[in-house]
């Protein structure tokens, strides 16, 4: 059976680390799914790029708010959720964004099974400026993963 693994960093460079961390010991890439706001001020310098709404082709827009992980990980965008302004997407949270932006970020998660009360919690997370990582796993890897995520900072580590 599989389950759903959240893990919540202050920064995107942990959140990445724990990402490259999973390559590394050969765990399955597609299941993972990261979400942070984007501002203005995350795009990088220079490149002329603006945010799209419901736009999970455009991997360069996310690339400059989640770096390296938008390029380990399927779907990449950005998209603009009513009160939480500009989100960055990748994995197939990105998707499932995409496909009912107006059931947000709480939507999207009910649907990788995180009950509601908590995906709200995790929305909060997300517009105070923590990177949420989600990965979907089988019940003989949720430890090894869990133990990644928190060795990498993860401040709150849960599985549903």
């Amino acid at each position: 059976m599989e389950k759903t693994i959240v893990g919540v960093f202050s920064t995107r460079d942990e959140a990445e680390n724990a990402a490259h961390e999973i390559k590394n010991r050969g765990l399955r890439m597609d299941d993972i799914s990261i979400l942070a706001k984007a501002d203005d001020g995350d795009l990088e310098e220079g490149n002329g790029d603006t945010f799209t709404n419901d736009n999970i082709s455009d991997g360069v827009t996310a690339g400059g708010v989640l770096g390296g992980l938008a390029g380990l990980l399927i779907g990449a965008g950005t998209f603009a959720l009513p009160g939480l302004g500009m989100i960055a997407a990748a994995g197939p949270l990105a998707g499932l964004l995409s496909g009912a932006v107006t059931g947000g970020i709480v939507g999207g998660l009910v649907d990788l099974g995180i009950p509601e009360e908590e995906s709200k919690q995790y929305e909060n997370y997300v517009k105070q400026g923590k990177y949420v990582l989600t990965m979907k796993q089988t019940d003989d890897k949720v430890s090894e993963v869990a133990n990644i995520l928190r060795n990498y900072g993860a401040t709150e580590v849960n599985v549903y």
